[in-house]
Parts: C-alpha cells; structure tokens; sequence
C-alpha cells in the first residue's frame, strides 16, 4: 500500500489523482493463505492510509485548494469503492460482483468474482472447491464448458469486520448469458438454434456427474455462450452439490425460484436429475411457440413430477437427443447463429 506517514498535501494531492482504481491507494484483496490476523491487519492499515491522506487534503485545512478539494471526494469516492468492493464492476450476479483482476498468466484475461455479503462466503468456497474438483477429476476434453479458476482471495473491510471470499476466474470474452440471448429474441428462437446450445449443455453437466458433482443451478444467467463459434460454458458453480462439497443444495436461486422441481424442501439433497430438469426448463424457455411435438415430448420426460422418473445420465439423455433431432432435421450442420 502507499501513502508514508512523512507524506505532504502536495504529494498526497498526486498520489491520489494518479490513482485508477481503489487499489491503487489502499492495496490489493488478499491471497487466501493468509489468516485472520492478517487479515484485520490488512483492513486497519487501509483504514489507516485514508484517514491519513483525508487529513492531508480535508477541506476545512485547504479550502482554497481547488486540486486538494477534488482529490478529496476523489479520495472518498475510492474509499466508498474499496469498503464495498464495488470499484470498476464489471458485472453484478445472485451473490457476488464481477471485477477486473491482474492477469495471473500471460495472454490470460481475469476477473475477480467477490462476494456483496460476507455471509455468502461459503458459497463462494463451495464454487472453488468445484472447479478445483472438476479440473482435477474431470475428462480434460470437456474441461472448456467450465470456467477456469486461477486461484482465491479474500476482502478485508476494516468498517464491518467481515471478510469477503473472492475467485479469480477466467475471463470469458465473447460470451453472453442466456438471459440476455432470451432479451434479445423476445419472440423465441428457432428450434434449430437451440439444438446446439442443448446438446452442449447436456455435455457440460455430463462431465460434472461423471466427476460426482451437481451443479445446482442450471439456469440461464449460468449458461454463457459464444454465439458465432457455438461454444459454451456453464458458469457459477456456487450452488454445486457432492464431490469436495456437501450433498445438500446451499440455496435455490431466488428469482428462479419457480423453475425448480417440486421436491426442493430444506435439506434436499439433489442427484443428476436436478440438472437435467433446470436445463430444460432453460432450454424450452429459448424456444418460439410453439415449441415441436417431439421436442415437447422429450422435454416432458426430463421434467416429469416423479423426480425417480426422471432421467439422470447426461451422456445417455445426449445420445437420445442426438437421435431425435436426427429424425426430425436430417444429419446435424452448422447453422449460424441468427442476429438479434
């Protein structure tokens, strides 16, 4: 961190107008292998650095310095940042924002996914455990449908005392979410355009089951594609369930609350199925009415009330739908995926 305790209003005037961003001033978040005394004595020596520059160029001392005024209410404006761990979001999810990280290996973009609340944290460790799990016991060919997980971090607020865990995760750039695919296509999607996105789907949560995890939240903010390239990546791992992490679902994604099947109760613990269900319900949501009678039918089975009715092997569902839409379109081509 900088700022010394020698240090001048003048300098402390071009230290702060040259800043970026929060950490700039007060210091990066922290490496998970520090512990909480660390941790606190991180928090207090930014909390210290503030108050100290605040002293420097506090109004009431250079009211006739207009450069000290505006680095002033730049200073707060990057305390208020840093405090909340909101400087430069990149994007806001169910529990965490998005922010720019320093690249942790050359010709790699990151973000820092961190917790709003520090009582979300265990969330934010269960996606870690995951991804750890899922690059170590995963089929590595499949490994590109989930993200990359650089390591994890920690955020100190020396106001609160909470600790807020964070993830440095792969950037995925030309990617959209599916809720924004559904915002530009009010009117639904072919079909056709769907199939791909169904198939890769059904392979993402294939490799998770065959490595023993349930992703938990098969939603459309979570399944990220890239249109023009048919890739995709199923993000969020913050509700997955088995392998490193407990078999009971954490949490059910409050504003699709809906979407989930009928058995979900506290303490539900899911198996495959829950995946298949919430991905289907994802997937028929893309599709313009009405929806085709064999589609229709195939997506019925997947979310049949009877959770011991429903399928629960990825691979084998993949292979059915592979069959399917063989019969009804003719042997599988690229098709370009339609601007909004």
């Amino acid at each position: 961190m900088t700022a010394a305790t020698a240090m001048t209003s003048a300098a402390a005037i071009a230290l702060i107008e040259a800043a970026k961003g929060p950490r700039d001033i007060f210091g990066d978040v922290l490496d998970d292998d520090r512990d909480a005394r660390a941790d606190t004595a991180h928090a207090d020596h930014a909390h210290q650095v503030y108050r100290r520059l605040a002293r420097l160029i506090h109004p009431d001392a250079t009211a006739s310095d207009k450069r000290a005024t505006g680095a002033f209410r730049k200073l707060s404006a990057l305390w208020q940042q840093y405090r909340a761990g909101t400087g430069d979001v990149v994007a806001s999810g169910d529990i965490a924002n998005l922010l720019p990280a320093p690249a942790p290996q050359p010709g790699k973009a990151a973000l820092l996914k961190l917790a709003r609340d520090p009582a979300d944290g265990d969330l934010i460790a269960r996606e870690a455990a995951a991804l750890r799990w899922l690059a170590a016991n995963g089929d590595r060919q499949y490994l590109p449908y989930v993200p990359k997980l650089f390591g994890t971090r920690r955020y100190a607020d020396s106001a609160t005392g909470g600790i807020r865990r964070g993830n440095v995760l792969e950037r995925l750039d030309g990617f959209i979410g599916l809720d924004k695919v559904a915002d530009r296509f009010p009117a639904g999607l072919d079909p056709r355009d769907v199939a791909w996105i169904w198939r890769r789907v059904l392979v993402a949560i294939g490799l998770a089951h065959r490595a023993g995890l349930i992703h938990g939240a098969v939603l459309p903010p979570h399944l990220m594609i890239a249109p023009h390239e048919h890739g995709l990546t199923l993000v969020d791992w913050c509700y997955s369930c088995g392998g490193p992490n407990p078999a009971n679902l954490p949490a059910a994604v409050a504003r699709y609350r809906d979407w989930y099947p009928p058995e979900l109760s506290a303490g539900y613990a899911p198996g495959p199925d829950l995946d298949i269900y919430l991905a289907t319900k994802t997937m028929l949501a893309l599709i313009a009415s009405p929806v085709p009678a064999p589609l229709a039918a195939f997506a019925f089975g997947c979310t049949l009330a009877s959770q011991r009715r429903r399928p629960a092997d990825a691979w084998d569902l993949l292979r059915e739908f592979d069959d399917l839409i063989e019969r009804m379109w003719g042997p599988r081509a690229f098709r370009p995926f339609p601007s909004p």
